[in-house]
Parts: C-alpha cells; sequence; structure tokens
C-alpha cells in the first residue's frame, strides 16, 4: 500500500461511526503527515537563515519517526550554539536512549547556554546513571547551569542527590535554592 493509499483510508476513517476508530485514524493520520514533512525539514536544516533552521529543527520534535535522530545529532556539530541548543532540547524532549551519550558530551560544551539546554535535557530521561554527570554541575559559577542540573536531578529522581540537593538550599543564589527545593520534593524517600 502506498503512502497516498495509507493516508486516503486514514481520511476515510475519520468518519467511522466509533469515536475509538476516529481518533485512533486522526492520530495515524498525524504521524503519516509528520513523515511526508520530514523531507521538507531536513531541506530547511540547510538554509542559510539560522531562524528558519531553529524552526525546522522545532518541527522535528513532532515527527514521530527515529529518522530525526541522525539529523539532529549531526545538528550537535554545528559551529552556532544555538543550533546546538536547539537541537539538544528536541533530543531532551524525544528522550531516545541512543542519544543519551551525544548528549552528555555536550556538557562540556564551550556556549554556557548549551551546558544549561544540555543539563535540562538530561532530565527528562529516566536514568540515575546521569546524576553524578549533573551532581559534578552544582558546583559550577553559573547559576542557570546549577538551577538547571537540580531540576534534572529531581527528574531523574536519583535518591543519590539528597545530600548535594541539601546543600544547595543555603546557596546565596535564591534560583538555586529554589531549584534545590523543588528537586528535593521530587526524590524519592530512601527507606
Amino acid at each position: 500500500m502506498s503512502l497516498e493509499q495509507r493516508r486516503n483510508l486514514l481520511i476515510e476513517l475519520l468518519n467511522d461511526s466509533e469515536e475509538e476508530v476516529r481518533v485512533a485514524a486522526a492520530s495515524a493520520l498525524e504521524c503519516l503527515e509528520s513523515l511526508q514533512d520530514l523531507q521538507q525539514i531536513i531541506q530547511e536544516l540547510k538554509s542559510d537563515k539560522r531562524g528558519q533552521r531553529v524552526k525546522a529543527i522545532f518541527a522535528m520534535e513532532k515527527v514521530k519517526s527515529t529518522d530525526v535522530f541522525p539529523h539532529l545529532i549531526g545538528l550537535l556539530k554545528d559551529p552556532d550554539a544555538d543550533i546546538r541548543g536547539t537541537a539538544i532540547q528536541v533530543l531532551g524532549v524525544k528522550a531516545h536512549p541512543k542519544s543519551l551519550s551525544s548528549l552528555v558530551k555536550h556538557l562540556k560544551d564551550p556556549s554556557p547556554s548549551v551546558r544549561v539546554h544540555t543539563a535540562e535535557a538530561l532530565g527528562h530521561f529516566d536514568d540515575v546513571r546521569l546524576a553524578p554527570y549533573l551532581v559534578s554541575l552544582l558546583a559550577e559559577d553559573d547559576e542557570q547551569l546549577v538551577a538547571s542540573a537540580a531540576r534534572s536531578l529531581g527528574s531523574i529522581g536519583s535518591p543519590d542527590s539528597v545530600e548535594p540537593l541539601m546543600k544547595l538550599t543555603k546557596d546565596s543564589r535564591a534560583t538555586v535554592r529554589v531549584a534545590a527545593v523543588e528537586a528535593l520534593s521530587e526524590l524519592p524517600l530512601k527507606g
């Protein structure tokens, strides 16, 4: 069955007598259309205009296909920090395990904003092995980086993060203290 035939079938099913079928058809149609859009998005990534490229990267967030990952991971090598940061944000939202090692490397990116986006992105992964990487960021001078790392530690939920986060509640920066308190509220209690 061709892509167009599949699309036409799904459009017909939008009028099915059962609501459950209509909802499933709408969801499947959205997924199919996002795949059709992927080729156009990939072309927009090659634009000379930063804004157009950023928009294309964010559009990849909606594409439900593993075909986006090689493109997003390739963008992590882009010389433009905004492009790297945007790709990191989308990879974080998608939270695909195979992108994890590429993301962790950007905790040492020369751009402060890319490091912040990376710390935030890692919070989308349910992997306690990330805790030591994030805990190491808690001693940094960059307030946003420390706050992002703290929030991600809360999201990940590693009980080993309790002590480092408790120390952060004494930090001189209010933003950091708030992030630490919020993260502590998300962590499971040790038994």
